[in-house]
């Protein structure tokens, strides 16, 4: 990559589906902040595949966010839709939006793939697929406790653990008593061994064959995983706060905070057959059976989903497993192209190409 002052010119790999799914990330983190932030030159995307509604549009990113990556994390990022209304790029934060399709957030309230928002209660200390298809899994473990009074836990998702084809990657909050976001209190670990992410926005890790990226959206407790051509999770690190359990009553003791994540999943490709909690909001021809204008909608369900580990895919209805044992044909869902990103760090790969300047 140039530095600034200078041009650059990337071509990354994109992974169509029916017009417009791509993972837009390639295989190497990116280089230090202050050479892409792109204060002085704003970064641009040439929209290249003829699918797409701006073929041959050149986007630039705008002003208030002119960089995809910017080095300070309370700046908004540049992101750009190739199958926009307008063919315009959009300033928003890397950080997950809990009102967002993919969302999965608070105690905890989700929002299916159908735009649904729901809940699922789940159970303390146990583990439940949110995501279950042929090439790639995704559980959450649970935490919670049963206020006084109450007839059923509060519960919140206090670890993610991802597997696809051989791999593991689990993200999990520190049980602490009090929060300071000046502590990073996540805890992420790959194949079962410990993965040390140097603090600091940008800070970035990736498998050798580039399947798997780890980045630092914050300094600290802010990350985004990609799984090159299938997902994207953006996960927060939070406490309950003080106001959270006064307007919900959750009682929450004096020696343990519930720090928990907070998480948004963008998916870049899916099977029509994928399962989960939330993985079966994205089916073809699915109708939600949680009750519409009622202030909970409850997602039942936890016969079906619970598994026996955080990196275990063996609910009653997963049906994740290991590449040389899949033998049925897969039929790939169209899914929203807004959801994917633009990354304009990466080398040279093959695929379709998409140009991106600054």
């Amino acid at each position: 990559m140039a530095t600034l002052g200078f041009c650059c010119v990337v071509i990354f790999s994109l992974l169509f589906v029916k017009g417009g799914q791509a993972d837009l990330y390639g295989s190497t983190p990116p280089p230090p902040p202050d050479s892409v932030s792109g204060k002085d030159f704003p970064q641009s995307v040439l929209c290249n595949d003829p699918q797409s509604k701006c073929f041959g549009a050149q986007i630039s990113c705008p002003s208030q966010c002119p960089s995809f990556k910017p080095s300070n994390s309370q700046d908004k990022a540049c992101f750009v839709d190739c199958n926009s209304r307008n063919c315009e790029a959009l300033c928003k934060r890397r950080r997950p939006n809990c009102n967002g399709i993919g969302a999965a957030c608070y105690d905890p309230r989700f929002v299916g793939g159908d735009g649904v928002m729901f809940y699922f209660h789940g159970k303390t200390n146990e583990q439940f697929s949110l995501v279950s298809d042929v090439d790639f899994h995704i559980n959450a473990r649970f935490i919670g406790r049963r206020p006084q009074g109450r007839t059923r836990d509060n519960t919140w998702i206090q670890a993610l653990g991802l597997m696809f084809g051989p791999h593991t990657l689990t993200l999990a909050a520190n049980k602490v008593a009090r929060w300071d976001n000046e502590v990073d209190q996540l805890v992420l670990t790959y194949d079962g061994k410990p993965l040390l992410l140097p603090p600091g926005q940008l800070s970035a890790w990736t498998t050798p064959d580039g399947r798997l990226f780890v980045e630092r959206t914050a300094k600290f407790n802010s990350v985004t995983v990609l799984l090159h051509g299938s997902v994207e999770i953006s996960v927060n690190a939070v406490p309950v706060t003080k106001e959270d359990d006064r307007i919900h009553k959750y009682q929450i003791p004096h020696d343990d905070c519930f720090a928990h994540l907070e998480a948004q999943f963008k998916f870049l490709r899916l099977s029509d057959r994928v399962e989960g909690v939330l993985g079966q909001t994205y089916r073809p021809g699915y109708r939600s059976p949680v009750k519409r204008g009622v202030s909970m909608p409850i997602m039942g369900g936890e016969d079906k989903y619970k598994t026996s580990s955080l990196i275990s895919a063996d609910c009653k209805y997963c049906i994740f497993s290991a590449p040389d044992s899949r033998t049925a044909a897969i039929k790939s869902i169209v899914l929203d192209p807004s959801m994917a990103m633009i990354d304009c760090t990466s080398k040279i790969s093959p695929g379709h190409g998409l140009v991106c300047r600054r």
